[in-house]
């Protein structure tokens, strides 16, 4: 880790996120300059003592690393390949949201302009920036995470994940899946228990220490995925589907809405017709890697 505290930095993108990382260099002492398209969002930044570049090149230009966090991918193009841009020797970390394909394309095209990229994600809300709570997520050459690491940290828990530039886009959206998911089987086990008067409030502690239980067979389960062996320790899935029948039926029953226990079901009926029943619940993996009515990878 080369950079100290008195690295320029430059922001590119002053949206609720932009501004919350710019704020945090400064506040980590870093000489910031940014650059929005309404000047007008910069107007905290520069009293705070940020500099307000006149456009994206002239914003590049002043710092050895530069954050862009714009809209989409289409907008981080049109803005780095404009006329005044120079990108030969830049180091580029995009922290814009997109798929793992943007972000390889993303990479290919500023390294053929001369610059230094990485790709990243946030996994953190803007208020979170600046402290440890916020996760920053890069992926790319090791070096060019390494060289700017310690200005990274001022952002939060920086993480490097690996050179394939895709990876940090890749586990952006498992984590939005993971996260969704536990919020939809929370709301589930909400409306069920609704029906018989008890309140979201009094069902939350118990849910969340449900969760947190089913969190630590992570570590096991994993180790099956890997080893592509999934012996019924705990359970068989032809056991847990007796359980998705009487998740469903109960929901039905008391008016509740049953079509996501009914999809994860399907799934693990097609998992039992191929001959798992027997084995433990994480085999359902054969059925998530593969697209609907598509082949399965077992």
């Amino acid at each position: 880790m080369t950079d100290t505290t008195d690295t320029p930095v430059t922001v590119l993108g002053l949206g609720l996120m932009g501004q919350a990382l710019a704020g945090a260099f400064l506040t980590a002492g870093h000489p910031t300059t940014v650059w929005n398209r309404t000047t007008s969002k910069a107007n905290d930044l520069v009293a705070d003592g940020a500099s307000l570049a006149p456009s994206p090149g002239a914003a590049i230009a002043a710092s050895p690393l530069t954050i862009v966090c714009l809209t989409d991918y289409v907008a981080v193009r049109d803005l780095l390949g404009g006329d005044d841009v120079d990108l030969a020797g830049a180091t580029v970390i995009n922290l814009t949201s997109g798929d793992s394909a943007q972000a390889r394309e993303a990479a290919r095209w500023a390294e053929q302009r001369g610059a230094r990229y990485l790709d990243g994600a946030i996994m953190a809300v803007p208020p979170a920036i600046g402290t440890a709570d916020a996760v920053i997520l890069h992926s790319g050459p090791r070096p060019d995470f390494e060289a700017h690491e310690a200005t990274l940290a001022a952002l939060g828990t920086v993480t490097y994940l690996g050179p394939d530039h895709g990876l940090a886009s890749l586990y952006d959206v498992a984590g939005l899946a993971m996260m969704w998911s536990v919020l939809n089987a929370w709301l589930q086990g909400t409306a069920l228990l609704r029906t018989a008067g008890v309140d979201a409030v009094t069902y939350a502690p118990f849910a969340r220490q449900l969760a947190a239980g089913v969190a630590d067979w992570l570590p096991g389960y994993a180790e099956q995925i890997d080893a592509g062996s999934y012996p019924a320790e705990v359970s068989a899935l032809e056991t847990d589907v007796r359980a998705m029948t009487h998740l469903i039926e109960e929901s039905e029953a008391v008016g509740v809405n049953a079509e996501l226990p009914r999809l994860i079901k399907a799934m693990a009926d097609r998992a039992i017709a191929a001959g798992r029943g027997r084995e433990q619940y994480p085999v359902l993996i054969e059925e998530f890697s593969r697209p609907r009515n598509g082949p399965s990878r077992a």
